[in-house]
């Protein structure tokens, strides 16, 4: 389902702000397949996932999905193939408009438009059913304006619209890190279920150990623009969020070593 080879992007190349982001990632996820990522700051996690959205042309690399060549496409034009969630809870939905406004959006994602839309009752019903399953009493108030929930409500909402018509590839950035610990619990609770139930392919970026523990099929583990991590579901039956911190500890480390070598080297040969 997506296929990444070779990937390379350079930020702000030649100038003292210049960032190496992705160095020759190959990363392939196939059609069913939920990948959780991980990473230090910096790692490239968030890159990735904005090269395969297209937020940006790489340097260098091929990107697939859905056995289409997208690398030179432009973000609007992937739209078809990608839903997202992101950080934010207040990205993804029109704050001004009401809950079943802007399911209805997502519900005519991708089909021909009309000048005139309505709303039709057998279709608000079928959203009335589908925000009952969020568990967060909402499923009565879908004329309510969506900006005047709690970011909680608000984040879930946008996961259904984000899955509302099954894309082929659901992006998940961060998408519980802004909020509190019981709507975090929740959103990650309909997540698994929306990703299980649909069989979508999704891939997840997150800092929770915990989660990159619990969720999916596979987790990779980022740093310096690298996967230096491919840890499969059998292998994360076995681990702990203890062992991922120790292999965080063992990157830093290294780094440290690294770090005071060229130091030492550097002042010998001055």
């Amino acid at each position: 389902m997506i296929k990444i080879e070779n990937l390379h992007k350079t930020f702000n190349p030649g100038t003292i702000n210049e960032v190496y982001a992705l160095r020759g990632v190959d990363f392939h996820v196939k059609e069913g397949e939920f990948v959780t990522i991980i990473g230090t700051n910096g790692s490239g996690k968030s890159t990735l996932l904005n090269a395969i959205a297209g937020n940006f042309l790489p340097d260098k690399g091929n990107i697939v999905i859905n056995k289409t060549d997208v690398t030179r496409h432009k973000d609007y034009r992937r739209a078809k193939h990608i839903a997202r969630v992101f950080q934010d809870p207040f990205k993804g939905t029109a704050p001004d408009m009401s809950i079943a406004e802007n399911l209805l959006i997502s519900h005519l994602r991708g089909k021909p438009r009309y000048p005139k839309i309505g709303l039709q009752k057998e279709l608000k019903n079928s959203f009335r059913e589908k925000v009952q399953y969020l568990e967060m009493d909402l499923e009565d108030r879908l004329d309510n304006i969506i900006g005047s929930l709690s970011g909680g409500q608000r984040q879930a909402l946008t996961l259904l619209m984000a899955v509302l018509e099954k894309p082929k590839v659901l992006l998940l950035d961060e998408h519980t890190a802004a909020l509190d610990p019981k709507s975090a619990a929740q959103v990650i609770k309909l997540t698994n279920k929306f990703i299980k139930e649909d069989k979508l392919t999704a891939v997840m970026v997150t800092h929770s150990m915990q989660q990159a523990l619990e969720l999916g099929n596979r987790t990779i583990m980022m740093h310096g623009g690298e996967i230096i991590e491919n840890i499969n579901e059998s292998e994360k039956l076995r681990m702990t969020t203890d062992d991922f911190l120790n292999r965080f500890a063992d990157i830093r480390k290294r780094e440290k070593l690294n770090d005071e070598l060229i130091t030492r080297l550097s002042q010998e040969y001055c």
